[in-house]
């Protein structure tokens, strides 16, 4: 018997008590009566909406700031807090929790899309112990069932106040935290190892561009075929065989393809210009706001200039645009962008000098990107690891009630 089985033995020989929210705790809701001008030259920390959504514990060393009045009634967050995002395009996403776990004496400021929990009887639960159990697949259950709409999703705090959790004591809260850390301390070091691989990646990707004299630098127009789809974006697009590329997104066409080539493909307007690439070899359809560059000489290798294209067009388009801000990629932008073709007087020793940069550049994307290997496929294992775990862990045979509750 381990140390968590023996003190649920001796602590909760009967089995553990659940109550509801409501029973515990009351809620309370975000900024309200705030402008856009309000969140440009603020006085104070407020915590985003993606700030609770992505992390356990609320990241609260943050430059996210908020004007406050002198004598203004707004609720601030105070530690132990639990805090929820009130709505998402789908009720997976909706109600997801954060809790407050560290001690400030800086005011917080919740944003008006989400909203905070707290315990009527701060001790009741460990802060450390509620940013897991919130996000426990049994409570994500209840959580989610509270959720409505149709194209996007809103959370009841009124049916909010019927989810239970579970009543632990303290020593039970505090050697599942012990056990569950470790867990997120693992999986935080591999995280902070593949973002340092990202930035190495991306230090040696661009300075394997970086040519003495002896490189000549064409315009694309004049090395590859350059174009748009023309797919219509309301045809079936069930699951199928074929790729087909919306802007920045791939999704899968059921029986259809336009093209079948070697290509690179980029977003051609959106949040995504210029910074999301496909490389693609074969059968694909595209949607006519993307653009499809296909290589047509054999003085270059397609997949070198894949990751030139990665390492240099988004500089070149910000450089070359008539606004600060791109919000689309014109089609001469495209057909000027400077391509390096290293030894141009010799074919062989240049394709030689292309293919090893893309055999350096292959390895370190495997090692960065490829979910089936690497780092990313040893986080996602881990993070698996760790919800299975987690949800072990945080389930316990119910309490009967006795016939005075």
């Amino acid at each position: 018997m381990n140390k968590l089985e023996q003190l649920i033995n001796d602590l909760c020989p009967e089995g553990v008590e659940y109550k509801t929210l409501g029973e515990l705790g009351a809620f309370y809701s975000g900024l309200s009566g705030k402008s856009k001008d309000d969140f440009s030259n603020g006085n104070a920390k407020f915590i985003t909406y993606m700030n609770v959504f992505s992390n356990l514990s609320l990241k609260i060393d943050v430059d996210d700031k908020v004007k406050i009045g002198e004598n203004e009634n707004q609720n601030t967050i105070q530690y132990g807090d639990i805090l929820f995002t009130g709505s998402s395009e789908t009720p997976e996403e909706c109600g997801m929790s954060s809790v407050l776990t560290s001690i400030t004496d800086e005011n917080l400021y919740l944003n008006s899309f989400c909203f905070g929990f707290r315990f009527y009887d701060k001790k009741l639960m460990l802060p450390e112990f509620s940013k897991y159990v919130f996000r426990s697949s049994e409570i994500r259950k209840q959580i989610k069932r509270t959720a409505s709409g149709v194209t996007r999703f809103n959370v009841s705090k009124k049916k909010m106040e019927k989810v239970t959790i579970p009543l632990l004591p303290i020593p039970i809260q505090e050697e599942i935290v012990r056990i569950l850390d470790k867990f997120t301390e693992l999986t935080a070091e591999l995280t902070a190892e593949l973002t340092a691989r990202k930035q190495q990646y991306e230090y040696y990707r661009d300075n394997l561009f970086v040519f003495s004299d002896n490189v000549l630098y064409k315009p694309l127009q004049e090395i590859a075929d350059i174009g748009t789809g023309s797919s219509n974006t309301n045809e079936e697009l069930e699951i199928g065989e074929y790729p087909f590329f919306v802007r920045s997104q791939e999704v899968r066409r059921k029986d259809s393809y336009e093209f079948d080539e070697t290509a690179i493909i980029t977003s051609g307007d959106g949040v995504g210009v210029g910074k999301i690439f496909h490389y693609i070899e074969g059968k694909y359809a595209l949607h006519q706001r993307a653009y499809r560059i296909h290589i047509n000489t054999d003085d270059v290798i397609p997949k070198y200039y894949f990751y030139y294209m990665k390492s240099a067009f988004l500089s070149y388009i910000e450089k070359n645009s008539f606004h600060s801000s791109v919000t689309s990629i014109r089609r001469p932008m495209l057909n000027n962008f400077p391509v390096p073709i290293p030894y141009p007087e010799n074919k062989e020793k240049s394709l030689a000098e292309q293919q090893r940069i893309v055999d350096i550049l292959d390895r370190f994307d495997k090692l960065c990107n490829d979910i089936s290997d690497g780092l990313p496929a040893e986080i996602e294992a881990r993070q698996k690891q760790y919800e299975y775990y987690r949800d072990k862990l945080l389930t316990f045979k119910k309490k009967e009630a006795t016939k005075n509750e």
